[in-house]
């Protein structure tokens, strides 16, 4: 990929048991704004949706988060970022993050972050997008999902080619070197569609 201006991170909307996976939004934050890379997030100001947030802001750079009305007051919608949309549903703010990004990082998260990876992974393996995909696997908290993997293809549900479908990077630092070196989609921008 030659460029990425735009990165959508999914994550927590609380710290977690492992203060590394916090240490690593604040970390993953000041990389894109050190990159120049708007971040576009679920627009919450807690948990680790917060502590990337807050991060790219205290680097300069650009956050725009995506809301559905009924989790601003669960979510704490975060009204210092560049910029705050507020939707009226989850599958409008899913469908607006997926426009608004050139990739995806998926740190630590629960029900909901595992939803939205899955369903990028789905929408990329039916070729409805060709965007990178990368999982932040700081502390092992991804392997499961790697052996997951590995399960479905064995028990004949996906291709070996699935494996393709995203990366694994196990360092901050490595994450956006990672998305760089990613091939150049192969679906043109006027084909993504939803």
């Amino acid at each position: 990929m030659a460029s990425i201006a735009s990165v959508c991170v999914y994550c927590g909307s609380s710290l977690g048991a492992n203060p590394r996976h916090a240490e690593a939004a604040r970390q993953l934050g000041a990389e894109l704004a050190g990159h120049g890379i708007r971040l576009v997030y679920g627009g919450g100001r807690i948990g680790l949706m917060g502590q990337v947030a807050d991060a790219v802001l205290a680097g300069g750079g650009q956050v725009i988060g995506v809301i559905p009305e009924h989790l601003q007051v669960l979510e704490k919608g975060h009204h210092g970022v560049t910029e705050l949309r507020v939707v009226a549903s989850m599958h409008e703010r899913k469908n607006l993050m997926f426009e608004l990004s050139d990739a995806f990082v998926i740190l630590p998260g629960g029900f909901g972050t595992l939803d939205e990876a899955f369903e990028m992974l789905t929408w990329r393996q039916l070729q409805l997008h060709d965007k990178p995909i990368l999982f932040l696997n700081i502390d092992d908290y991804w392997t499961p999902f790697a052996k997951l993997v590995d399960q479905v293809i064995g028990e004949g549900f996906a291709r070996e080619s699935s494996r393709r479908l995203f990366a694994i990077a196990s360092a901050v630092e490595d994450v956006i070197p990672t998305l760089l070196r990613l091939p150049a989609p192969a679906i043109p921008d006027s084909v993504q569609r939803l």
